[in-house]
């Protein structure tokens, strides 16, 4: 059975500093690009022997259990998936359901979409090490409707995990079309998932694709983060922030040119840094020696304003070790801005520990810190910047 989502490519659009061969590509004697970079100066590398001195070895760390009272963690609530079919669901309402961490699940009329669908209660290798889920799952993978699309941002554990695809792929085999960033073709298929090379779609930083069947365009763009699900393949495959665009009313001929207010724009981050600083103390990047990462801005500028973006604000402790591969609430505030984002959600927090800022970042934390930015800056919470229940749906 071939997936039911029918794609085609859209005409590239770059920004002025790309370049050629792109400069996040390593290249071989071929020129094929065999591993990837953050090619710019916002980025700072860490090394394992950095990661083992931060977990273990610093006297800065500072442990805080998670809380054993469930109102001090997030709330849980049960979603509601509409039925697409009835007469009273909204026609050009682009919904967004948080399954916790980074995974959500959009639908646009009959279209549904997973977003690094994560359902486990643990991510790593064979779901035998790793961090641990510390709030509920809102539901399970056979409450979901018939997924069309799955998108995933990296191969990193708590973004890609194989048991939740395994599940996806048994209730209809074969009919989900997942896209993903070059070079991790060949790890969707080597997961043990069920899933078929028909049915995944690489890209690359700037490719665009077109759904034929309504004119759903997904456009990969660019993260500042890192790749690897074993130290010998780190960097062999891309990571990528995504962008979906729904047209309303509906049209198979949408395209780039199109008005705004033609379309539902959205912006999902994945994981990603936003600029290197050199003290743990650092929470934005305002006194950083390093510059911000200039993508964001580029993707504002080629494919903004966004109806809603989807934005990372926790796992981002230590900072001198953490900023240049996860944002903080400062930093992601600055992203908001940078996208032309209408509404952005605080994700990738409230669900799962990393090894490393769990020993420097309390739970609680991220969502605080979050409001705190938001309306140091002027920003009206709950309008252009706010926070959702887990299973909570945003609809804009």
């Amino acid at each position: 059975m071939s997936p039911k989502t029918t794609i085609t490519p859209l005409p590239p659009r770059h920004p002025p500093s790309y370049t050629t061969p792109p400069s996040h590509h390593i290249t071989n004697y071929a020129n094929i690009p065999t591993s990837f970079i953050n090619p710019w100066p916002s980025y700072r590398h860490t090394s394992p022997t950095q990661a083992l001195q931060k977990r273990w070895f610093s006297t800065s760390r500072n442990f805080v259990p998670v809380p054993k009272d469930p109102s001090h963690l997030v709330p849980v609530q049960t979603p509601s998936f509409p039925n697409p079919s009835s007469p009273s669901a909204p026609a050009n309402e682009l919904r967004a359901t948080w399954i916790g961490h980074a995974s959500f699940l959009l639908q646009f009329r009959s279209f549904n979409i997973l977003l690094d669908p994560v359902f486990s209660q643990r991510v790593g290798p064979y779901n035998l090490l790793g961090p641990t889920r510390f709030t509920a799952l809102p539901c399970t993978v056979d409450d979901l409707p018939d997924i069309d699309a799955v998108l995933i941002s990296h191969d990193h554990y708590d973004h890609l995990d194989a048991p939740t695809l395994q599940k996806l792929e048994a209730r209809k085999p074969g009919t989900i079309r997942y896209l993903c960033g070059l070079g991790l073709g060949k790890v969707l298929l080597g997961l043990g998932a069920g899933i078929r090379e028909g049915q995944v779609r690489e890209m690359d930083w700037w490719d665009g694709v077109r759904r034929v069947e309504g004119g759903i365009e997904f456009i990969c763009t660019p993260a500042q983060h890192r790749s690897g699900r074993v130290p010998w393949a780190f960097e062999s495959t891309l990571w990528c922030s995504w962008i979906v665009s729904a047209p309303t009313p509906p049209s198979s001929s949408i395209s780039a040119t199109t008005p705004a207010s033609q379309t539902k724009r959205l912006f999902f981050a994945g994981d990603t840094g936003y600029c290197a600083v050199s003290s743990d103390s650092q929470l934005g990047h305002q006194d950083a020696p390093h510059p911000p990462c200039p993508a964001f801005k580029e993707i504002g500028e080629l494919y903004g304003p966004f109806d809603l973006a989807l934005l990372p604000i926790g796992c981002f402790k230590p900072r001198a070790f953490m900023a240049g591969v996860h944002s903080s609430p400062d930093d992601s505030i600055t992203i908001h801005k940078d996208i032309k984002s209408k509404k952005s959600i605080g994700m990738h927090y409230g669900t799962f520990r990393g090894n490393i800022s769990a020993q420097y970042e309390p739970v609680t934390e991220p969502p605080e810190r979050w409001e705190k930015v938001a309306q140091a800056e002027g920003l009206e919470w709950g309008k252009e910047v706010g926070l959702c229940d887990i299973g909570q749906t945003v609809v804009v």
